[in-house]
């Protein structure tokens, strides 16, 4: 069934308001790796309340407004979505506690034909509640896979760039928790395809899948830890297209090629598979 393109692009957000502690910061942290290594300084940085910063994709935590595509109003085959793309940028640096507002809304509602779907992108910007302060913009893609063919749309968002075919300029692996699925879902999403292995047998996989934006999240790690020396606050913003799921406790290789102008490109595979399960990713890194 075609969605109502003037009901989704009007759909109305309510401001949400979130408090978050040091301890949310920390478990954030954790659950995409980082004090993997308890006598890494610079990851401590990020797990250890005595010099707390908070990581920047936290970002995708906060002030979210929930699942309302599931909403009957907004008659869209939720059943089918698929997370498509995110894309971050960051402001300035969370605090280490406090309390956020997020504000979102439907930037664009793409037609992709009646056989294809429909993309539906929702921007949120998160301002500290404290002096309105804009931290960060959170644009999130969800395919929609049996709503296409309403005839009228937006023009698409540029689309994110293919990765140089040359050899990449550095190589990230990290490993992933095995139980990083039961910890992530700590955050913000208690969906059950992430712990329970029933319903992930029922959606079709053989076991519990790990959340696209923990993926996200180890990526970003990663970029930090290679190009920023754990300084986060060099990380300006992140785009990346999500081609294949993660199961926890595999290995992301993340392979990274300068750009130039403060830009570099990026992909990340899993290592027991060699699949692509991050592509198209483009992210901007300051100069020290």
């Amino acid at each position: 069934m075609a969605l109502d393109y003037d009901l989704i692009k009007a759909w109305k957000f309510a401001d949400v308001r979130q408090t978050y502690t040091q301890k949310d910061a920390i478990l954030y942290a954790l659950s995409i790796g980082l004090g993997q290594d308890p006598l890494d300084e610079a990851q401590l940085a990020f797990v250890y309340e005595a010099r707390l910063k908070v990581f920047p994709t936290m970002a995708a935590v906060l002030g979210y407004p929930g699942f309302w595509m599931q909403d009957p109003k907004a008659k869209i085959t939720w059943v089918k979505l698929v997370h498509g793309e995110q894309r971050m940028s960051f402001h300035r640096p969370f605090p280490v506690e406090g309390e956020v507002i997020g504000r979102s809304r439907v930037s664009h509602v793409i037609d992709k034909g009646s056989d294809k779907g429909a993309l539906v992108v929702v921007e949120r910007k998160l301002y500290n509640a404290a002096d309105e302060t804009l931290l960060a913009t959170v644009e999130q893609t969800t395919f929609c896979r049996a709503d296409g063919g309403f005839g009228k749309g937006d023009q698409a968002p540029e689309a994110l760039p293919k990765v140089p075919e040359r050899r990449p300029d550095h190589v990230c692996e990290l490993p992933t928790l095995p139980q990083a699925a039961l910890l992530y879902r700590l955050n913000a999403d208690p969906n059950p395809l992430h712990v329970d292995p029933g319903v992930a047998r029922e959606a079709g996989y053989p076991k519990p899948i790990l959340h696209g934006l923990c993926t996200y999240g180890v990526a970003a790690h990663a970029l930090v830890k290679t190009l920023c020396a754990y300084d986060a606050a060099r990380l300006t913003y992140l785009n990346t297209r999500f081609s294949a799921p993660v199961y926890p406790g595999e290995t992301l290789i993340v392979e990274i090629w300068d750009g130039g102008a403060g830009t570099v490109q990026f992909q990340a595979k899993v290592a027991e598979r060699d699949i692509v399960v991050l592509s198209n990713g483009v992210a901007g890194v300051k100069n020290e």
